[in-house]
């Protein structure tokens, strides 16, 4: 099995465009089905498409870093170069970070050698905010680029449950946005911004099944707030999805989704997949760009 992605040089690369689009785009998680993401929001840079807005939970946080600076194929890049580092994802992430993912690593070291346009991602013109889960509580938090230490809040916001520690912050603890709530909906429809973008990660006819694993029993028995909450997720998603589909067709929201069924798993080693998952992004985008762009300029 190829370690980096055989076609990583045909990535698109360079920087987005100074333009700003009204409007809030809405990133899901779903661990290396990310790479979906990914491919959308590079064709969004692309197309000049840059939403005033941005809020991202779990892989969708992480995906929003590179969107926000204005770095076409920044996160891409990183995913599909270093998946097999085990500092990045692995044991050396465990050993370093306790949890799978490498972010001290990927905050601290890759960041030396694929540095971010840190003045366009703290730019106030445009809101980031991230979504993580408090372990007490079972809530949703939102955390919002300055008014937090943004590094920490992607963390926590990622910081998938079972195989890493909860992040402390500001003397709470928190794990991954997508525990509570897949589709950070909540603070788009807060922010008040009448134009809403959805970005999925799985296909139109995917569910959630109910349920709840005994290991989380195990694991979270001593917060049962946040049990009940992680048990809710699946029944929340389903009606969120359909909240949102009959909002799509009434051209209160738009949303792009995979256009065929995603067999990409959440600890996917296999880099022609992932890296296939990131061009259908690029290619669902790209033949929903004539809409997109007609619902973000209707009525103005």
């Amino acid at each position: 099995m190829d370690k980096i992605y055989s076609k990583l040089d045909e990535l698109p690369q360079g920087r987005a465009s100074d333009r700003i689009t009204r409007g809030c785009i809405v990133l899901e998680g779903g661990g290396w089905k990310g790479l979906y993401t990914l491919g959308v929001l590079d064709c969004l840079m692309v197309n000049d498409i840059n939403m005033s807005s941005v809020v991202g939970v779990s892989a969708g946080a992480l995906s929003g870093v590179g969107y926000v600076s204005g770095q076409i194929g920044w996160g891409a890049r990183i995913d599909l170069t270093y998946r097999h580092d085990s500092n990045y994802c692995g044991w050396g992430a465990i050993r370093r970070d306790h949890g799978i993912t490498g972010f001290t690593y990927l905050f601290n070291d890759l960041l030396a050698r694929h540095p971010l346009d840190n003045d366009r991602l703290m730019d106030p013109a445009r809101r980031f905010a991230v979504s993580a889960t408090n372990v007490v509580t079972g809530k949703t938090e939102y955390f919002e680029k300055g008014r937090c230490n943004l590094f920490k809040a992607v963390q926590a916001s990622a910081t998938v449950p079972y195989v890493s520690a909860p992040v402390e912050i500001e003397g709470s603890l928190y794990l991954d946005g997508g525990c509570s709530e897949n589709i950070p909906l909540g603070w788009a429809e807060a922010s008040g911004k009448d134009k809403i973008v959805v970005v999925k990660t799985r296909e139109h006819s995917f569910r959630r099944e109910r349920g709840l694993p005994a290991i989380a029993r195990i694991m979270y028995g001593k917060y049962p707030e946040f049990l009940k909450s992680f048990e809710n997720t699946a029944d929340l998603f389903n009606t969120k999805v359909e909240e949102l589909y009959r909002k799509s067709a009434e051209g209160k929201a738009f949303v792009i989704e995979p256009s065929s069924e995603v067999t990409v798993t959440r600890f996917e080693g296999d880099m022609d997949k992932l890296g296939d998952l990131y061009h259908l992004g690029y290619d669902d985008a790209l033949a929903k760009l004539d809409g997109l762009k007609k619902y973000l300029d209707q009525d103005r």
